[in-house]
């Protein structure tokens, strides 16, 4: 709309309010600024990292099913027993044989150390962390745990030796220790080439950001001579 006095088609210019006393204009927000939390990261030097442990589920879930089934096969003869029913063969079977084997009879002994085995494997399985395949990394965050293949890490070495001048083919064996290089080279010394391998190996060990960096054992050698 158009007051009087206003020429037709004209544009009305809106009020502007200016920052009177005790106003102060609202802040720009900068860009630029980085608003987000700091990253919590470890003292300065505190890279350790222990191995990973298994959650050793099927070791668990067979010994939970075998336990389960016993105690509910003996609760149930217990309570027929109680019912005036007779007991099942089995355990009339078991009670009179343990009642007339001597201690140092053949089956018993057997039986003895078998249980034995499978209670100091299950102890092995509870006190060993497992995963032996998976190698942890350096822990440069407090909140993030890394690890890395030991397959994925001998690939990585291996392409990097390949890459050495005079390396024909190279075989890596990854350990949680030790990492085993075997290379061939077909020309060049073989001392310059284990120089050039020693050299290009530990930088390639150093990037891989291990908590534990593996010892290396490099060796070169000459391919077989055909015929």
């Amino acid at each position: 709309m158009t007051e009087p006095g206003e020429p037709t088609g004209s544009t009305r210019r809106m009020p502007t309010v200016a920052p009177g006393d005790g106003e102060t204009p609202a802040p720009v927000p900068d860009a630029s600024a980085d608003t987000r939390a700091p990253v919590p990261t470890l003292e300065q030097g505190d890279g350790r990292a222990g191995r990973f442990w298994s959650a050793r589920r099927v070791p668990a879930a067979l010994l939970a099913l075998v336990l389960l089934g016993a105690a509910g096969l003996l609760l149930y003869d217990i309570a027929a027993v109680r019912a005036d029913h007779p007991a099942m063969q089995w355990r009339r079977s078991l009670a009179d044989g343990l009642a007339e084997r001597q201690l140092d009879d053949v089956v018993v002994l057997i039986g003895a150390g078998v249980a034995a085995l499978i209670g100091l494997w299950l102890i092995l399985l509870a006190l060993t962390p497992g995963l032996r395949d998976l190698l942890p990394m350096r822990r440069d965050r407090s909140e993030v745990r890394a690890g890395l293949d030991r397959t994925a890490a001998a690939l990585v070495l291996r392409d990097r030796a390949v890459e050495v001048s005079g390396v024909q083919s190279v075989r890596v064996r990854m350990g949680r220790r030790r990492a085993k290089v075997r290379a061939l080279s077909h020309f060049r010394e073989l001392d310059d080439v284990r120089t050039d391998l020693d050299d290009v190996l530990e930088k390639a060990v150093s990037e891989l950001g291990l908590a534990k960096p593996p010892a290396l054992s490099v060796q070169v050698h000459r391919p077989a001579k055909k015929g």
